[in-house]
């Protein structure tokens, strides 16, 4: 028979738990395994149960029943609790009393349900006043029941039970729930279980069975409340993971003026400065801390006088119970080599530990506190690299809003690109750009983003989208930039003939001061302060840590030089993506390119590259500057055709000017380019292979840059000339034949050989599985991941926005396949095109370019496969940096 119910307290070892501490927080959760270890290692931890995360899962699958054995098993953790407290659930003359308390493998505060006071009913309530010597404190706790059991388990109306108390403590000129006596506890409990029988149509629950039963299915049927999912789904949690039940004897802080209840952390969770940090209430419960209900008080006397607060702290108004708390920190955080989040009650004067677990901490906290615990010798130079979360840095490679300051939050989008920026409303880049020159900071709010909006996206602090995913162009294009930006703001109207945007009832018109937080997808009006990010000491220290044992490449996705040097900085060790169309969307360029894209004829085209040549070739010599000595993956030009295409009277006219040709002659050009899914039409290699002349424009501008940096420097860069789109063999050989022609002709003009390499981009399945073919001509392979999950799925990244959530929420996806790889399949692929590409070519370098390659998940299976880099964009560096040094200690 399956054993579902682990006892521990009272000197039991977790009832046959397993032994190994993650196999263990597997089973029971965190909070039960940490309960029970707590109790093995000799600290007062009230005795309990835990009903493992296995019933959970086995809950949901049996449609919310029980397993007949279970019933026995509870018994006997009841009959546990009991024989260690000497107290009875259910009797009348001192009754125990319990906690039903989740407890999910990974920490989730807040999102699960408590209920606490559990076992008290009209007859306990009397026997707990006579045992407890305590009238106004059995009474308090039965309120709280019925309050906390109405709105958990009942599920009626928390507000209404609410509102009882406040006409209670107004009827009697009370302020704080410390001034209410027994006798009004005593009434609003009578107003509460009317208030049952009201909402609910029967009497409150008096059986303390029934009561157990009732909360411990509300904690399982919290797994799936809708703020869990929402948690889980940000926090990379799967569903199949469930909770775990832990019911504990009751001990009470409020039960007069030598009890009290606190939550503490052993280091300050917000800086990782070494010094106790936390609250606590005297006379109180847990919930009265957590939830705000009493403004608390502060642990130690320094805090206190930091604050210049005046109620005592815990170290002035109870000496020797607080110098037995700090030992258990210490004790603790030793015990477990980290810094503990911890929950403690204290009754009558005897500690109690409710709780510990690794803390929530910042970014910068995470830092130091890794570092420091290394410099002590707690743990090693690989644990404390293991130890902070990649994708904290974040909070660090950006500006973020300062927390003190006030919001005037308008709506919430997708955090698309982390960071905070305020600045003045435009709709539209040319007066983003205009304004930045102006010397004003713009946020560019628009509908959603295209390739034209680059220079008003590059002049903006930060971008606003109503439409859009999280790898959007607005999404991927930020990033890239380290520009702050909120994507698919629903919620938002926008109106561009009035250069109004409206949100509810409220209008924003241009020139509005807005903020935007890109790290939890706010939308504020007015100007928010922001705090300027710190990239020093213990970051520069973890990150040479990181480096000395991860074994990937790391590169970025840039290309522009401020976004190499930005990477550069973060310590990239070259460019494995620079789009080449997006230096032909510039104002003063976009003109010739629509003359070649709309030219009739091969002698048209190639008189509006030659315009284009000098420029194109001054765009890479920039980038070689900043990456000499480094590889520089160069994609040729990949759009879709109508991203260029003018649609404007003004813009037709501008280029019929310059090619000397009649407007109508060109819009029927454009009519006859019309395509009715781009995406997946003439571009890429397609256009090389249709307009060879485009090709051979790029490659010589590529070789005519890198000689002349050679020239300049003494330190050739190393050029990687990447052909997008291929799908065949052949595509790739008639290409690479185009760039082998271009490199020889300017190598015999310049009277220099530089190193280069030729090779592709696999972004369909196709290209994946002819890899060995492919392999033949191709000397590098740089998995798209964007294009190549779209091309898998069948789903296109810029609408799947509407839907993906609801696919992760019922477990289609674990998690969005845009934001980290979809290992079973498109994984699947890559694998394949590695291993056949290798087969073909032992040597041939392997890396991922698409936004997947700042995703930790994501490259964990890169290094899992053997790939040998990652590219990622210039503020994401750091994180893939920390991620791939992860990846590569979990592969040891």
């Amino acid at each position: 028979m399956t054993q579902y119910v682990y006892r521990f307290g009272g000197g039991m070892d977790a009832d046959g738990a397993p032994g190994d501490s993650t196999e263990a927080r597997n089973l029971l959760g965190g909070k039960g395994a940490n309960l029970a270890e707590m109790a093995n290692i000799g600290l007062p931890v009230p005795p309990g149960f835990t009903i493992s995360t296995e019933m959970c899962t086995k809950y949901y699958a049996d449609g919310g029943v029980y397993p007949d054995s279970l019933t026995a098993e509870v018994a006997q953790g009841v009959a546990h609790i009991e024989s260690v407290t000497g107290k009875k659930f259910g009797d009348a003359v001192d009754p125990l009393l319990v906690s039903v308390r989740s407890g999910a493998r990974a920490s989730m505060p807040g999102m699960m349900d408590t209920v606490l006071n559990l076992g008290l009913n009209d007859a306990t309530v009397e026997g707990l006043a006579k045992a407890s010597g305590d009238e106004r404190f059995a009474w308090d706790s039965y309120r709280r029941f019925i309050q906390m059991y109405s709105d958990v388990v009942l599920e009626l109306d928390h507000g209404a039970f609410e509102e009882a108390l406040e006409i209670l403590k107004e009827d009697n000129g009370f302020f704080t729930d410390t001034e209410m006596e027994s006798k009004h506890w005593k009434a609003l409990v009578g107003e509460y279980k009317s208030l049952v029988e009201e909402q609910w149509g029967k009497p409150f629950p008096q059986d303390v069975n029934d009561q157990l039963w009732g909360a411990v299915s509300a904690v399982f049927g919290s797994w799936q409340a809708d703020r869990a999912k929402v948690y889980r789904r940000l926090n990379n949690i799967p569903s199949e993971w469930g909770t775990a039940v832990n019911v504990q004897a009751m001990v009470f802080g409020n039960m007069g003026e030598t009890s009290a209840t606190g939550v503490a952390f052993t280091r300050n969770p917000a800086t990782g400065e070494s010094a106790y940090y936390g609250e606590w209430l005297i006379n109180a419960q847990g919930e009265d801390v957590v939830a705000g209900i009493r403004t608390p008080q502060y642990l130690s006397k320094v805090a206190r006088e930091l604050a210049n607060a005046k109620p005592l702290s815990m170290e002035e108004a109870m000496p020797e119970t607080y110098k037995e708390l700090t030992d258990v920190f210490d004790l603790l955080e030793r015990h477990y080599r980290d810094m503990q989040d911890i929950e403690f009650t204290v009754e009558r004067g005897k500690l109690w530990m409710l709780q510990t677990r690794s803390g929530k901490r910042t970014a910068k906290a995470a830092l130091k506190i890794a570092v420091d615990m290394a410099h002590d010798g707690l743990i090693s130079e690989e644990e404390a690299v293991s130890r902070v979360d990649p994708m904290a840095l974040d909070q660090l490679l950006h500006p973020t809003l300062d927390p003190e300051a006030e919001r005037d939050v308008l709506t919430t989008g997708l955090p698309a690109s982390p960071g905070a920026a305020s600045g003045f409303i435009v709709f539209d880049s040319d007066t983003a750009e205009r304004r930045t020159e102006m010397g004003d900071d713009v946020i560019l709010v628009r509908v959603e983003t295209s390739p034209e909006d680059i220079h008003g996206m590059h002049a903006a602090k930060g971008i606003l989208t109503a439409r859009g995913g999280m790898t959007s162009h607005a999404a991927v294009v930020a990033r890239g930039m380290g520009r702050p930006c909120v994507s698919g703001a629903g919620t938002i109207s926008i109106n561009n003939e009035t250069k109004v945007m409206k949100v509810g009832d409220r209008d924003l018109k241009e020139g509005d001061m807005l903020t935007i937080d890109g790290s939890n997808g706010q939308v504020m009006a007015g100007r928010v302060a922001t705090i300027q990010p710190e990239l020093v000491g213990d970051f520069g220290v973890l990150m040479t840590w990181a480096d000395k044992v991860r074994r990937l490449g790391v590169r970025t996705n840039a290309e522009t030089p401020l976004d190499c040097q930005v990477a550069r900085d973060f310590g990239a060790e070259g460019i494995g993506l620079c789009r080449t169309e997006h230096m032909f969307f510039d104002a003063n360029r976009i003109t010739a390119v629509r003359q070649m894209i709309l030219a009739s004829d091969e002698a048209g085209r190639r008189e509006a590259l030659a315009k284009l040549l000098p420029e194109q070739r001054d765009d890479f010599r920039q980038i070689f500057e900043v990456m000499v000595g480094l590889p520089v993956t160069i994609r040729l030009l990949d759009p879709p055709l109508h991203e260029f295409l003018p649609h404007q009277q003004s813009e037709f006219e501008e280029v019929a000017k310059a090619a000397n040709v009649g407007v109508e002659v060109l819009k029927q050009r454009a009519n006859e380019l019309h395509e009715f899914n781009p995406m997946l039409g003439h571009r890429g290699c397609r256009l090389g292979v249709t307009y060879p002349e485009i090709y051979e424009m790029q490659a010589r501008a590529i070789f005519e840059a890198a000689c002349e940096v050679a020239e300049a420097s003494g330190e050739a860069p190393i050029p990687e000339v990447m052909i997008p789109l291929v799908a065949t063999a052949r595509e790739l050989e008639l290409m690479k034949d185009v760039v082998n022609r271009m490199a020889k002709e300017v190598f015999a003009e310049k009277g220099r050989e530089i190193e280069y390499l030729v090779g592709t981009m696999i972004e369909l399945p196709r290209a994946a599985l002819m890899a060995g073919a492919i392999a033949e001509h191709g000397e590098f392979f740089s998995f798209g991941t964007n294009d190549l999950t779209q091309t898998t799925l069948g789903v296109s990244r810029d609408d799947a926005g509407r839907f993906l959530t609801q696919y992760v929420d019922k477990g289609i996806f674990p998690r969005d396949p845009f934001v980290s790889l979809d290992v079973e399949g498109v994984g699947q692929l890559i694998e394949i095109a590695a291993q056949r590409g290798r087969a073909t070519r032992p040597g041939i370098k392997l890396g991922i370019c698409g936004e997947h390659g700042g995703d930790p998940s994501s490259i964990a299976f890169c290094e899992k496969t053997g790939l040998d880099y990652v590219s990622a964009s210039p503020y994401r560096v750091p994180i893939a940096r920390l991620a791939a040094a992860q990846a590569a200690l979990s592969e040891k």
